[in-house]
């Protein structure tokens, strides 16, 4: 089958993932590489020596002519290069979040939809065995749900300076809690009802009016509520960093990592999974409980890359089979809908009904 050219826009850490994830897969061929001040990078010259490169992203959509871009830039600029890419003809994959605004994203969505394009959005999360494994044993576990999440970072160096530059943009709660709302909303299969969330920012080095510490609360119409917690910069704590658990009448399932053994800044902690511990809350007749929890090792534990790889395979396919990538889109903007509530929740200090 002919290949998808398709143009990366952004190659910092996930944008050089993602075009390694091209470079590896034989349905795919990179038409072209952009991001700005690219022409100093001797990193991608020397990993890409064949590869088009672009400053300019107009500039790079009209040489190249891609069937598809892949867009990894600051979260600023997603919705209005997504415009430019899928009013270009092309097929879509975008990091999170798809848009600035649920607005905005409805309006990418329509767009894509008038013309017959596919959009992936780059929820890592949907293509790791192990979370995909944790949901589904969530769904057994009975109504109404209690969801634990949290990914805190203690960043330094240059990863702080990733995170402040993020901040100038986007919060923590909202960068970082699309994935796990979406999980949220996954395993539940209900509607968000209400958000509330605080923030505070801890240091001068985070720009006025942005806040690098950030919790929200989740309630849905079947019962169930959800909270998760981020902060990032270098005064946070390594302990408790990572809790993944979901809790039910018939039990529990926790993602166990061993938090002595890896540390909040390494990406791939980000997903990685040691084992599920799948708690059972029946009792037996004197009260006590009837069995064992049981442990669930994964022999199948990809890492970041790997992860990547999977998610450009999602997007060929997507494309090639031309699958309808409708309720995809519409979960995305249902997760970006609640941390955007609770975006405003901390800037206003009320509950945000949805």
């Amino acid at each position: 089958m002919k290949k998808v050219k398709v143009l990366v826009v952004g190659v910092g850490n996930m944008g050089l993932s993602h075009a390694r994830a091209y470079a590896a897969n034989d349905g795919f061929e990179i038409a072209g590489l952009c991001s700005r001040g690219i022409d100093q990078r001797v990193d991608i010259k020397s990993e890409f020596p064949s590869v088009a490169l672009f400053n300019d992203y107009g500039e790079a959509l009209k040489a190249a002519k891609p069937d598809a871009v892949s867009i990894n830039t600051w979260p600023d600029t997603h919705g209005e290069y997504a415009k430019m890419a899928l009013n270009a003809g092309c097929h879509l994959f975008i990091e999170k979040p798809l848009a600035a605004t649920v607005k905005e994203a409805e309006e990418i969505a329509a767009l894509a939809k008038a013309k017959g394009l596919k959009i992936v959005i780059g929820y890592i999360l949907r293509v790791h065995p192990s979370w995909v494994k944790f949901v589904e044993i969530g769904r057994t576990l009975g109504k109404p749900l209690v969801m634990r999440m949290n990914l805190n970072q203690q960043s330094s160096g240059a990863q702080w300076e990733v995170h402040k530059q993020l901040m100038n943009s986007i919060s923590p709660i909202v960068d970082c809690g699309v994935h796990y709302v979406d999980v949220m909303c996954q395993v539940t299969g209900a509607k968000p009802k209400s958000v509330h969330a605080i923030g505070v920012r801890l240091t001068d080095e985070v720009k006025p009016g942005m806040y690098n510490y950030g919790q929200l609360q989740v309630t849905f119409d079947d019962g169930s509520v959800g909270w998760y917690e981020a902060g990032w910069g270098p005064m946070m704590s390594e302990t408790a960093f990572f809790v993944k658990d979901m809790i039910g009448p018939k039990g529990s399932v926790s993602i166990a990592m061993d938090e002595s053994k890896t540390e909040s800044s390494d990406v791939d902690a980000h997903t990685k999974t040691s084992a599920l511990r799948v708690h059972h809350g029946a009792l037996k007749a004197d009260g006590t409980l009837a069995r064992k929890d049981d442990i669930i090792r994964m022999d199948d534990e990809p890492g970041h890359q790997e992860l990547c790889n999977r998610e450009q395979a999602v997007f060929l396919d997507a494309i090639r089979s031309n699958r309808n990538m409708s309720l995809h889109v519409e979960e995305a903007i249902s997760s970006l809908r609640i941390v955007l509530a609770a975006d405003e929740s901390v800037r206003t200090g009320k509950v945000v009904h949805l």
